[in-house]
């Protein structure tokens, strides 16, 4: 269970949905808020992360979300940050980048400013976490937010661009409640924004996307490597289309591929109902 300084939802919320990973794919993001038929009188959404990249319109998305800031939240995935990273000069184009309407748009140091105060982990109640793709086994609900507190500080500050261009190296690093530093930020951002499988002793390994069926000898996916108090929340988590939806003991992923052509899906974490929308975005130059 979460602690009670952890964030919680305003009593008055009829229903929070959690939406996996838009990508840009702001046509079906709308599709998908009228089919759930979202009210933002009463109703909150969650993104996880990801918000932006490889869909066609990343500013749309970036724009609904900042212009409802009461009412809408995400945190940050691996492509939100390379989005800073390109907004701050630190990275050139990827090959399938589809982020110049963001870097050309007027307003591009307030959507700086505004995805840099994202969380990299939000607790939505005392029994659900949302995190873009996951955190190291060993770690409990309230020191994934710590952690992640430790990191939003650091990329809100001087550090930025320290720790983003830390992103990049490999190999994962193995939790150590001693590491420090730029290592210590590193360990827990990529695990929030990177991670999918880890090792028996709880190594995480970036470098593997298939299903987990495919995954090499002796990894296996961060949350069936949780045990004891590391137990004690369900995370609602993205970054993984070959996943796809997929429910697990105080597990939940919802990233069901929209940037592949498939489908994007919200959560009501009030009764666990899942609804899924089909894309309807040119994806033409859309790619992992």
């Amino acid at each position: 269970m979460l602690a009670a300084r952890g964030t919680r939802c305003d009593a008055s919320v009829v229903a929070t949905w959690v939406i996996g990973d838009v990508q840009g794919c702001f046509r079906t993001l709308q599709k998908l808020l009228r089919r759930i038929r979202f009210d933002e009188q009463t109703d909150r959404v969650v993104l996880v992360g990801d918000m932006v990249n490889r869909g066609p319109d990343s500013l749309g998305v970036l724009r609904w979300a900042m212009e409802r800031s009461r009412v809408v939240e995400s945190v940050l995935g691996n492509h939100d940050l390379h989005l800073v990273a390109r907004l701050l000069g630190l990275s050139d184009a990827r090959r399938r980048d589809t982020l110049d309407a963001v870097l050309e748009a007027p307003e591009r140091a307030e959507i700086l400013d505004w995805i840099r105060a994202r969380p990299f982990v939000h607790a939505c109640d005392h029994d659900h976490l949302v995190v873009h793709a996951g955190f190291l086994p060993t770690w409990s609900a309230d020191e994934a937010l710590t952690l992640g507190g430790e990191a939003s500080r650091a990329l809100r500050g001087r550090g930025a661009a320290a720790l983003i261009a830390s992103l990049h190296d490999r190999p994962g690093l193995a939790w150590k409640s001693k590491l420090s530093g730029g290592e210590r930020l590193r360990a827990i951002a990529q695990a929030m924004t990177q991670v999918r499988t880890c090792d028996v002793d709880g190594r995480p390994d970036y470098d593997f996307k298939g299903a987990p069926s495919k995954a090499p000898r002796g990894l296996a996916p961060w949350f069936e490597r949780r045990r004891g108090r590391s137990a004690d929340a369900t995370v609602v988590f993205g970054h993984w289309a070959a996943l796809g939806f997929h429910r697990a003991p105080l597990a939940i992923g919802i990233d069901t591929g929209a940037v592949w052509g498939r489908e994007l899906t919200a959560l009501r974490l009030d009764d666990g109902r899942a609804v899924a929308e089909p894309v309807v975005d040119d994806l033409a130059h859309a790619g992992d």
